[in-house]
């Protein structure tokens, strides 16, 4: 059987590299770090992989805001090959900063369903309400009806938010409708003692439990292939239960897939999730 392939990009102050290749690995596929300038040089081709990681971290330092400037860079300087990698069908995952650098590039939330990415900005993730830098856990919830391959079977989770720029807001409403009404508002924001499959709701979440005060209490999206997906909040943070704050106390929740036995963690599902995919499709 195949062994799907995954470039995670690093380099410019990226720093969750290493342990998203890990948990890849985990997953059954076969990752390399790959540094973002090995793509625009020509010395590593994008083609040749069958999913695309962009962690988190501090790209650029953030500076003029974050994202953005590993955004343009992407945006102009690998534009054909990210246009070919998505119409090839192939997976891309974006982790808080690398969320933020999927927005700006345009890539998320991309065009309408049947069209090539055209790299517009349609939306932007902002400064948190909270005036500072969240660093803590939270309860995530995904819309069942999402055609997001990265979250297929899943319905609730656990993980950690780090960042000063989550806010994920659109100009208008009616795009904001509109990505409801295709189900690309993926993962959300909950309440941890709504019921589990209830908790989804466009009414705001009072802080912490949204931790920055994103729209409809978005925690990330996907675009309407559902191939390419992004969310603030870090899963790999999760791919053990060891890693749970609640481990000690013995209630650290069990993965979905629990293929690792009793210690596999919530967030691990979603990257067998686009291993399986890819294994299912080439």
């Amino acid at each position: 059987m195949m062994v799907p392939r995954v470039a995670v990009l690093f380099g410019f102050g990226i720093n969750c590299d290493h342990e998203t290749k890990a948990v890849f690995e985990l997953a059954g596929a076969e990752a390399h770090r790959i540094h973002v300038n090995r793509f625009i040089s020509g010395d590593s081709n994008l083609a040749e992989f069958d999913i695309l990681a962009v962690p988190g971290g501090f790209s650029f330092g953030d500076h003029l805001g974050s994202g953005r400037l590993l955004g343009n860079r992407m945006r102009f300087a690998m534009r054909d090959a990210l246009r070919d990698f998505v119409d090839a069908g192939k997976p891309i995952i974006g982790i808080c900063n690398g969320f933020q650098v999927l927005v700006k590039t345009g890539l998320l939330p991309g065009p309408d369903a049947g069209q090539s990415p055209d790299f517009v900005q349609r939306g932007s993730l902002g400064l948190n309400d909270s005036g500072r830098y969240e660093d803590r856990w939270v309860t995530l919830e995904f819309d069942p009806n999402s055609p997001c391959i990265w979250t297929k079977g899943m319905t609730r989770m656990t993980c950690p938010v780090r960042h000063g720029e989550g806010k994920y807001i659109m100009p208008t409403p009616q795009a904001l409708e509109a990505l409801s009404t295709n189900h690309q508002l993926t993962v959300r924001y909950v309440d941890p003692s709504t019921a589990v499959g209830e908790g989804l709701s466009d009414t705001a979440l009072p802080y912490p439990l949204s931790p920055n005060g994103s729209m409809r209490n978005v925690a990330g999206i996907c675009d309407a292939t559902g191939l390419v997906f992004g969310l603030m909040p870090h899963p790999e943070a999760n791919y053990a239960r060891w890693l749970h704050p609640d481990h000690t106390r013995g209630t650290a929740p069990v993965g979905q897939g629990n293929a690792l036995d009793s210690w596999e963690g919530e967030g691990l599902q979603m990257f067998r999730n686009a291993v399986e995919y890819v294994k299912q499709n080439r």
